[in-house]
């Protein structure tokens, strides 16, 4: 994979003209900032600098940060503060599926900081917000976008148990970079943790599809991308998505390459082949962006795989 515009130490990243955009705030940006003020819960928009928060507030949507705005690690590519959280809010999954009503979302994303200070991991408190989520909006699909719980399978049996109808867990890069780019974290645990929740359920609910992700441009090559998506999809992800990597700030780890387009129309020809269901490739893709497309793009393959999400 070739690096274009990589950056320099002695100057300021330049971004190429493909990710260059309009920053404007129209729509329902304001009522969208305004209900979640009012409600006091966190967006990954917000917290992770989100490069895509103008058009997803903009368009009257928002994904969910439950657990506060504060993780119990120090990932170096993530914006989202690194210090001790507060105790968990029991109201919160009242509030989410509250603005998720109110937001008319038809495809929720709910994600969360990392919490190795909770005995679960925030498993139960998670499972919580899908099940209020389940009765104050049941026409919605839901997906969460977990931590890897510090390895605890039965934390994701938890989440698993409340039946969201996606279960999504980010590798975000290869193994090799895992010490510069994931302190922490750990290649071979993740993969365990969306084996564990692609494991056929037996409560009479159709199988979840399992979603994973990776941002590119931190010094990877195109060679360990394959790698990574033949290890998840042989632990039976069906859903992938590849983006990107931005600097949200100074103190985060610089872009390494801005890969170009094609570069990522290919990846994606690439995952197709190795039989992942359903792949967002592009610059500004991320997890959660858009990420009812995604699922509905899955469905329309294979109604069994995509899970019981809702049309």
């Amino acid at each position: 994979m070739e690096a274009s515009h990589p950056p320099s130490p002695d100057r300021p990243e330049r971004m190429p003209a493909w990710l260059r955009r309009p920053l404007a705030r129209p729509g329902q940006y304001a009522a969208v900032e305004g209900l979640l003020g009012e409600l006091r819960l966190n967006t990954v928009c917000q917290s992770a600098k989100c490069p895509n928060r103008g058009e997803c507030f903009a368009s009257g949507t928002a994904t969910f940060l439950v657990m506060g705005d504060a993780c119990t690690r120090g990932c170096h590519f993530c914006a989202v503060e690194n210090r001790a959280p507060a105790a968990l809010d029991p109201d919160e999954p009242r509030r989410v599926a509250k603005a998720a009503r109110q937001l008319e979302l038809a495809h929720v994303v709910v994600t969360m900081v990392t919490r190795d200070d909770v005995v679960d991991g925030g498993a139960g408190h998670l499972a919580a917000v899908v099940e209020a989520l389940r009765e104050t909006v049941p026409s919605a699909s839901i997906e969460v976008l977990t931590s890897d719980f510090a390895g605890s399978l039965d934390a994701v049996d938890t989440v698993v148990r409340a039946n969201p109808d996606v279960f999504n867990h980010n590798v975000e890069t290869v193994p090799r970079l895992y010490s510069h780019v994931r302190p922490g974290a750990d290649y071979e645990r993740s993969l365990a943790v969306l084996a564990r929740a692609a494991q056929p359920r037996h409560s009479g609910a159709s199988d979840m599809p399992v979603k994973s992700g990776l941002m590119l441009g931190l010094g990877e090559t195109a060679e360990e991308i394959v790698d990574v998506m033949r290890d998840l999809h042989e632990s039976g992800v069906r859903l992938l998505t590849l983006g990107q990597y931005l600097r949200p700030s100074p103190e985060n780890l610089p872009v390494e390459s801005f890969v170009e387009p094609e570069v990522f129309e290919e990846l994606e020809r690439r995952a197709l082949a190795i039989g992942f269901l359903g792949v967002a490739s592009a610059p500004y893709v991320r997890s959660s962006y858009a990420a009812g497309d995604l699922a509905a793009r899955a469905r329309q393959v294979s109604p069994k795989a995509a899970g019981n999400a809702a049309t």
